[in-house]
C-alpha cells in the first residue's frame, strides 16, 4: 500500500531486453516490493532497450506488462515517459499495463515543489547529428511506416540500429553527449520551474545552480545494471537516492 505521507519514486534507463535477464529480474523484484510502498512510480524513458511496437509479444515483455499491471492493482500509480530507445510506446501498452503516458516535458507538483520531468535527450543540443536523427525517426509518417512492417523485420531493424548506435557513440566526444546548460536553463524558464529530473546521460548526480536569482536543481537518474539499480525517492523526508539490489 502507498506510504503516508506520500512518496514518489523516479527511475530511468533500465534498457530491459531479452538479452538482459538479470536486469529484468531486478526490475520485476523492484515492482513486487519497493515500488508498492510508494504513492507513484515515474519511469522517465528507456525502460526498454528497444521498443518495436506494442504488439511485440517476445519474452520478457508480457511478464513486464503484467508486473506493471499488478503494481497498479496494488495501489501504486505508474506513469511512463518514452525515451530515445522506446519512443514507440503507445496507447495499447498503456491500456494493458494501466500506466499513464507522460508527455515530454511534463510539469508536476512534488509535495508543493513544481518540478519538470524529462527523459533528457532533448537537452543534449550539442549533439547536432543525434538531434537531426531524432526529428526524422519521430516523424509520425516514419513511425507509421515502421509499424506497418512485420515483427520479424522490425526486430532485425532494431538490432541493426542498436549496433550502429553503439558504434556512433564510441566515436563521439563525451562532452557533446551530456546536456547543454543553456538548454537546461531555457527549458526551466519556459516552464516556470527551478527543479528538473531527467535520465538519458547515464551520469547520475545532483547539480545545483543559480537561475535568475533562484536556487535551481537538476537531478540526473542512474542507469540500471544486472547487479544494481537506483531509484530517486521524493517524500516529506527529502530527496534521496536508494540502491536496488538483487534478491
Amino acid at each position: 500500500m502507498p506510504s503516508s505521507p506520500p512518496e514518489f519514486l523516479f527511475i530511468s534507463d533500465l534498457h530491459l531486453a531479452p538479452e538482459q535477464p538479470a536486469t529484468v529480474a531486478l526490475f520485476l523484484g523492484f515492482l513486487r516490493r519497493r515500488a508498492r510502498r510508494a504513492e507513484a512510480l515515474y519511469i522517465l524513458g528507456d525502460l526498454f532497450d528497444a521498443w518495436i511496437g506494442d504488439d511485440d509479444d517476445q519474452a520478457p515483455y508480457p511478464a513486464i506488462r503484467q508486473a506493471l499491471r499488478d503494481l497498479i492493482t496494488s495501489g501504486t500509480r505508474c506513469a511512463i515517459m518514452a525515451g530515445n530507445r522506446d519512443f514507440l510506446l503507445g496507447q495499447r501498452f498503456s491500456q494493458e499495463t494501466g500506466c499513464s503516458l507522460l508527455r515530454e516535458p511534463s510539469r508536476v507538483e512534488l509535495l508543493g515543489t513544481p518540478t519538470l520531468l524529462m527523459h533528457g535527450d532533448l537537452l543534449c543540443t550539442d549533439d547536432l547529428a543525434y538531434q537531426k536523427f531524432r526529428r526524422i525517426i519521430r516523424n509520425p509518417i516514419v513511425r507509421w511506416l515502421f509499424l506497418l512492417k512485420p515483427l520479424a523485420k522490425r526486430r532485425a531493424m532494431a538490432a541493426s540500429y542498436r549496433r550502429k548506435s553503439g558504434q556512433a557513440i564510441a566515436r563521439k566526444p563525451l562532452a557533446i553527449m551530456d546536456v547543454n546548460q543553456a538548454a537546461v536553463e531555457a527549458t526551466l524558464r519556459r516552464h516556470g520551474t527551478w527543479h528538473l529530473i531527467h535520465g538519458h546521460t547515464h551520469r547520475p548526480g545532483e547539480h545545483a545552480f543559480d537561475l535568475d536569482g533562484h536556487a535551481a536543481m537538476r537531478q540526473v537518474l542512474a542507469d540500471w545494471h544486472p547487479e544494481r539499480g537506483e531509484v530517486l525517492s521524493v517524500s516529506a523526508a527529502g530527496w534521496r537516492r536508494e540502491a536496488i539490489l538483487p534478491e
